[in-house]
């Protein structure tokens, strides 16, 4: 029987150099533009944790940080509904709320993180996402920072999987079927 690692293949789609470059270029826009405001940053989990940790050190602004948990996704297919997995730690009233997620492709989890936020009334709402697959969208949603914009082929890599596989890479790649 095959294990994960030799069942698939991943073809490199951006190095680890490109996404270094481009999130601390982001970062320095993010900085710049929330310069005297304290931001809550929150992280959607699991698939943006890599994207987080790299964004915030990169950062020159004051913020905290804090995590949510969704899902949509079974297997390389989203399911069209959204389940909240784990809640907010921190008060989000009237503060600048900036989501960091690591896909955006049909827009669903998107859009339903962004109004269960607006009902808890932050004082702003804004979007950061690594990876915008804008062909895929069902369901549109405003984006301020956008790392990279890619096709509607399965990536995994820098904190993005497949079953809990392949988060370790250091690049984003595309998952392809092992011909061997």
């Amino acid at each position: 029987m095959m294990n994960i690692e030799e069942k698939y293949v991943v073809d490199v789609l951006l190095s680890e150099e490109e996404i270094q470059k481009r999130v601390s270029e982001v970062a320095l826009q993010i900085s710049k533009d929330f310069k005297d405001k304290e931001v809550l940053l929150v992280s959607v989990l699991n698939g943006s944790f890599v994207f987080s940790a790299d964004l915030i050190r990169k950062m020159d602004m004051k913020c905290k940080i804090d995590f949510i948990s969704l899902s949509s996704y079974l297997g390389t297919h989203s399911q069209g509904k959204v389940k909240i997995l784990s809640e907010f730690k921190e008060d989000i009233i009237g503060k600048d709320i900036i989501i960091i997620e690591d896909i955006l492709d049909t827009g669903t989890t998107l859009d339903f993180l962004k109004r269960e936020i607006a009902f808890k009334k932050p004082k702003s709402i804004t979007t950061c996402v690594l990876l915008d697959k804008k062909c895929a969208r069902k369901t549109e949603v405003d984006v301020e920072y956008s790392c990279f914009e890619i096709g509607n082929d399965f990536v995994v890599g820098y904190g993005i999987d497949y079953n809990g596989f392949f988060r370790g890479l250091p690049y984003i790649g595309i998952l392809k079927e092992s011909t061997q």
